[in-house]
């Protein structure tokens, strides 16, 4: 049994960016930093490069519509596609498959069996 903890970035959907990061900053006392913006609006919370620390980003999304599940966290994975495969025949879906989001590497989305939607990250 593996021990580690794969949970690696998380997404928190918002409507208004500059809104969002206003909150955040003021109530962690914290700076946050926009990332590339082919990669939509988006804004990352601090963290040490290769630490033991879990990081993730504000992501603006068109047509937001506010619920309780607007939160996507992403899972470690070797490759996405080891995952991929598994994700139907448990009762999941497969919401996008491996896409790459440049320097970063590559994700996948999808829903879980209670309906929340997960990623995976892999660098390859």
């Amino acid at each position: 049994m593996n021990t580690v903890n794969p949970v690696c970035w998380f997404d928190i959907n918002v409507a208004n960016l500059e809104r969002a990061k206003k909150f955040y900053e003021t109530v962690f006392a914290i700076k946050l930093t926009d990332l590339p913006i082919e990669w939509g609006q988006q804004s990352t919370f601090p963290f040490e490069n290769n630490g033991a620390n879990a990081t993730g980003a504000l992501v603006e999304k068109e047509n937001y519509v506010a619920n309780e599940n607007n939160t996507v966290v992403y899972f470690a994975s070797n490759d996405c596609t080891t995952e991929e495969i598994r994700i139907e025949s448990a009762g999941g879906k497969l919401l996008k498959s491996k896409t790459p989001i440049g320097e970063f590497g590559f994700i996948s989305i999808f829903l879980d069996t209670e309906g929340n939607t997960i990623g995976l990250h892999s660098r390859k």
